[in-house]
């Protein structure tokens, strides 16, 4: 079993930064896919990023390419979301999961939602004008 914790959201103003960091516990999550999604007030739950197990791809939302980056650091079971310019379109809770399992990953599949088994309970990030 894997336990994820997010940290690290807060308010900030339009044009800022933020960097999120999701911890997982209970095992190591090595070979694990992992993603971020968010959810905003009033709307379905979005893909955001994600990273495949070994680190070597990532895919994001075309709304936050270029502005965001996903990274990990398996050795201390940690995931990452550095989210610069900011815009309040990004307010949203933010939420990391991890799929269970190991190997390949298309890119597609790593967008979808129902390829993670293990969720946090997300961190809020408001965006100011």
């Amino acid at each position: 079993q894997v336990q994820l914790g997010e940290s690290g959201g807060g308010l900030v103003q339009a044009g800022g930064s933020l960097r999120l960091s999701c911890a997982a516990s209970g095992r190591a999550f090595s070979s694990n896919a992992m993603g971020w999604f968010r959810q905003a007030p009033g709307k379905e739950r979005e893909f955001v990023a994600a990273i495949s197990w070994s680190g070597g791809r990532t895919v994001y939302v075309d709304s936050v390419k270029g502005r965001f980056i996903i990274s990990r650091d398996n050795a201390k079971n940690m995931v990452f979301l550095q989210m610069n310019s900011l815009n309040p379109e990004d307010t949203a809770v933010y939420y990391c999961a991890a799929a269970a399992g190991s190997g390949y990953v298309g890119d597609l599949r790593l967008r979808a939602a129902d390829l993670y088994t293990y969720w946090g309970q997300g961190t809020q990030v408001t965006v100011s004008s």
